[in-house]
């Protein structure tokens, strides 16, 4: 059906729906002072519109709304459909808090009891 409709009505279609995933997606990319709207998100990598920011390399962060989900090491793939895609070298999940250094007990007690 896209093969009957002219050019122009195309790309504002195209055009309409960017901004739509645009607005309902949470997720962004930061880099420095920088920060990209990220239209998808998978297991090995990230897509951002092309037509909004430079070809990204090196450490980022990713984030959902105000919560740092990871930092990871991104090299660009290829540019499809009019989205940037990023592939992940590294990713590491960010934490709240710092890890142990000692394995917690799972079934240990909580108190002793005296004599």
């Amino acid at each position: 059906m896209s093969e009957y409709l002219p050019k122009e009505v195309r790309q504002g279609l195209e055009a309409a729906r960017k901004r739509s995933r645009a607005k309902k997606s949470r997720l962004r990319v930061q880099v420095g002072d920088q920060t990209f709207t990220i239209l998808r998100y998978w297991d090995e990598g990230f897509a951002i519109d092309a037509d909004e920011g430079p070809q990204l390399r090196g450490l980022v962060d990713v984030y959902d709304g105000a919560r740092h989900m990871s930092q990871c090491l991104i090299v660009a793939s290829e540019e499809d459909a009019g989205e940037m895609v990023y592939e992940f070298k590294r990713e590491t999940i960010a934490a709240d808090r710092a890890p142990l250094d000692y394995e917690r007990a799972e079934h240990a007690p909580v108190a002793l009891i005296g004599r």
